[in-house]
């Protein structure tokens, strides 16, 4: 069962996402909306095992991870394992995705860059073997 005291994030939790776009519960704390400064930030928290579709951001996107271990894949390329204090710099237009391992909750601090190019494209889920797999 999740609840949020067994979440460790240094940010709000923010409210559970209401969307298919996750592949379990994910949590959501908007930190910047402010547009003036044309740059959209939020913390993101996944449940072990959750993960968000593969995404385009067409101004890009940097991950700044804060707590917990998860998973980060560009389109082509081999999923790398991402953890507390790293920091994913996403060019803009790439094909991806992030979340949460199996047995670890991932908190990160989602900045989309250059906001005026627009927010964010959905596609399709991750394939559960391909998941699996890793």
């Amino acid at each position: 069962m999740t609840n949020k005291e067994t979440v460790n994030t240094i940010f709000p939790l923010g409210d559970l996402i209401d969307n298919d776009n996750f592949s379990g519960k994910a949590w959501l704390s908007m930190l910047n909306e402010d547009e003036q400064y044309h740059c959209p930030i939020g913390n993101v928290t996944f449940e072990p095992r959750c993960r968000n579709r593969w995404h385009i951001h067409p101004g890009g996107q940097i991950l700044l991870v804060t707590s917990g271990k998860g998973w980060y894949q560009e389109e082509g390329k081999n999923a790398q394992i991402i953890q507390e204090g790293d920091t994913i710099k996403i060019p803009p237009n790439v094909k991806h995705w992030h979340g949460a391992c199996k047995e670890s909750y991932l908190s990160h601090l989602a900045i989309t860059t250059n906001a005026e190019q627009g927010i964010v494209e959905w596609l399709e889920m991750l394939d559960e073997d391909a998941y699996d797999a890793l």
